[in-house]
């Protein structure tokens, strides 16, 4: 199977360097992308993360807009201008920066996510707190049920 699956947990060192899963790291090496590219999820507390695949996704979202256009530029500075391009080392470490940090509440773990053509970066409380949200979400929508949001109310 092709992408990034599963998800793991880890611990920052020291020096606020966390390990990527290796078969994480086998699926940025299969898609060629040289080191990371990290922009805040716009949709919960984690941190998008991959390669040459996500990028292609987020630049097929900005073409849906005229260049030069107002709403073409927002988009273009939350997706691309608020995003980070992090080095992994020879060890397969990332430092976890102070815009995963701040976005996400990461201190001292990682819990890393796999999504198919992404990853992401969650503190493990978080994404505990989430992934029961969402197991509840996807169960609704497999039985035809409308989603129900945290709030309570349909999302």
């Amino acid at each position: 199977m092709a992408g990034f699956v599963s998800h793991y947990t880890n611990r920052l060192d020291a020096k606020g360097r966390v390990s990527i899963p290796a078969p994480f790291r086998s699926v940025l090496a299969r898609d060629g992308f040289e080191g990371l590219y990290c922009i805040k999820s716009s949709h919960c507390d984690a941190v998008d993360a991959g390669g040459n695949e996500l990028l292609a996704q987020i630049e097929a979202t900005s073409e849906a807009f005229a260049k030069l256009s107002p709403d073409h530029d927002a988009l273009a500075v939350a997706l691309f201008g608020a995003s980070e391009n992090p080095r992994i080392d020879g060890d397969g470490r990332m430092t976890i920066s102070d815009m995963i940090r701040d976005h996400t509440g990461i201190s001292d773990q990682v819990t890393f996510v796999g999504l198919k053509y992404k990853f992401q970066i969650w503190e493990p409380n978080k994404f505990r707190e989430y992934s029961a949200e969402a197991q509840k979400r996807a169960l609704a929508m497999l039985s035809g049920q409308s989603p129900v949001s945290s709030q309570g109310g349909p999302a």
